[in-house]
């Protein structure tokens, strides 16, 4: 009886053991998105930046520090967004394992402004170039950082390696779907209608892959101020290429873009989520939809 009893307690403990979920805190509110897709039950996602931040502007305080010491995996988007990064490696516990998706990700790099430079923490300026951190905006990007998410998780917890694969290969097909329903809204669009005007520099990703050319009131950061100069050549610009429609950020202060509004004639488009989740769009489809609803049916 002692020895059945034994047993049984040795089983429950073995149980209990097993169903502690691996803690993740993650600094980007798409890959918390995408980390709670591919990690399911087995995984308890802390979202250090929640939907509606600014991740330009977040600096981590010391309730999201001890957070974060105490995961055993922190996400971060990688290519310069998080320029405290760093130091954060630094403070954290030995047992955190850093994640960084933006290294697995080919980047783009687009000329500096000054205050691009001091916004973002590249490592890699030369010749006048920083890198675009705001690969999101290609579904393709999501996918790679799928895949790099699962396999972190299986280095981390092999024991339930089985579901990561089974729940990323769903959410990959959910990517695919996704990724055919851009490509139909998109192609309603005439090429020469495929002009972008964004409150910041946040859509190089999205336009490279889905045939758009750019132009952006600010630079890569909501921190980077136009000058008179640049805001009276993007007037002339948006003259000349007969540019239908301006869109403002949900991150960025509108009132730039209302008065090139004014000034050109072209309408307001309406509101772009072009840094991370909101609270009205609290999943990567529903930030994606938003997005290419909003600019095809201001474009067409």
């Amino acid at each position: 009886m002692r020895i059945l009893r034994s047993i049984l307690l040795g089983a429950i403990f073995s149980l209990s053991a097993k169903a502690e979920p691996l803690t993740v805190a993650s600094l980007n509110t798409v890959l918390s998105d995408i980390a709670k897709n591919v990690g399911g039950d087995h995984v308890c996602v802390e979202w250090i930046v929640k939907p509606g931040m600014d991740p330009h502007a977040f600096q981590p305080t010391p309730a999201a520090i001890k957070l974060i010491s105490d995961a055993q995996i922190v996400l971060a988007s990688g290519k310069g967004l998080e320029g405290y990064l760093a130091k954060l490696e630094q403070s954290a516990g030995r047992g955190t394992r850093f994640v960084t998706i933006g290294e697995s990700i080919p980047s783009l790099k687009l000329e500096a402004t000054d205050s691009a430079e001091h916004s973002h923490d590249t490592g890699d300026s030369h010749g006048g170039l920083v890198e675009d951190p705001h690969w999101w905006h290609s579904v393709k990007n999501a996918k790679i950082a799928t895949r790099v998410i699962r396999d972190a998780f299986i280095a981390a917890d092999p024991a339930h390696s089985e579901t990561y694969r089974k729940n990323a290969a769903e959410y990959q097909a959910q990517l695919d779907a996704l990724s055919k329903w851009i490509r139909a809204q998109v192609a309603l669009l005439p090429s020469e209608q495929r002009k972008l005007v964004t409150s910041h520099d946040a859509f190089q990703y999205f336009a490279r892959e889905n045939g758009f050319k750019i132009f952006a009131v600010e630079g890569l950061s909501t921190a980077d101020q136009p000058t008179s100069h640049q805001v009276a050549d993007l007037i002339q610009a948006i003259r000349s290429q007969q540019v239908k429609a301006v869109f403002a950020e949900s991150s960025v202060n509108p009132k730039v873009v209302r008065e090139i509004t004014q000034e050109t004639g072209a309408q307001l488009g309406g509101e772009l989520l072009a840094d991370g989740l909101t609270e009205s769009a609290t999943s990567y489809e529903a930030m994606m939809k938003s997005n290419v609803t909003t600019i095809v049916n201001a474009l067409k």
